[in-house]
């Protein structure tokens, strides 16, 4: 399994970008208020395989280049520091805002935080539901992106992939759960903590500080 070390770097920094209000976030908070959080289950579920797969692909395609190229990892790994960094900035310099699902739950549109409102379908199959959760997943470019950069340097190439790969992974879909969970269990109350003052500027803020941080440490270790 990754070492210690590389876990206490991995776990609070996985979490505060999870739990930073975002479309999966905003989408289970919308279905928690609207249909519940027992049939919002349906739509993590989708979430959670959709993130599995992504995480997976990033690590094992990294990890070949890993093995066969050291000399092009070496250059993966600065532009993933890089891009680490980057993701970082944008997120000190976001205004206070989120993401948020429209009614038919077909878009997803950046408004400020003032402007959320609640609004969502009653009536909503599982297999909507979870498809939802799923193409939000996998369809979101940044998602890939984040994964590839950040997953692969806490992998060793000196332990089996395996082994090290499921402890990550598992730590993602917990982080990735408890976050959802929160966002469909806290209802009104979390929007109202959200849309008050500048509370989601400053989850962006240190989660965006860890970003900029990993990003130097990965790309100088």
């Amino acid at each position: 399994m990754p070492d210690a070390a590389l876990l206490a770097v991995f776990i609070p920094t996985f979490f505060f970008v999870s739990i930073t209000p975002g479309m999966c976030m905003t989408l289970a908070m919308t279905l928690g208020m609207s249909i519940g959080v027992r049939r919002t289950l349906w739509m993590m579920l989708g979430e959670l395989t959709g993130v599995a797969i992504v995480a997976i692909a990033a690590v094992l395609g990294v990890a070949s280049i890993m093995l066969n190229s050291p000399q092009v990892f070496e250059i993966l790994k600065y532009a993933g520091g890089a891009y680490l960094a980057y993701i970082g900035i944008n997120m000190w310099r976001a205004k206070g805002k989120m993401a948020i699902v429209d009614p038919k739950l077909t878009q997803v549109n950046q408004v400020d935080s003032s402007q959320i409102q609640a609004k969502a379908p009653v009536k909503v199959s599982r297999a909507t539901l979870i498809s939802q959760g799923f193409i939000t997943a996998i369809a979101n470019p940044k998602g890939w992106a984040f994964m590839i950069s950040l997953l692969p340097p806490f992998i060793s190439v000196d332990k089996a992939v395996a082994p090290q790969l499921a402890v990550l992974l598992g730590i993602i879909m917990i982080t990735e759960s408890v976050s959802m969970l929160a966002y469909a269990a806290g209802g009104k109350s979390l929007r109202l903590f959200l849309t008050r003052g500048d509370n989601i500027r400053w989850l962006n803020r240190i989660a965006g500080s860890l970003m900029i941080a990993v990003g130097f440490w990965l790309a100088l270790g």
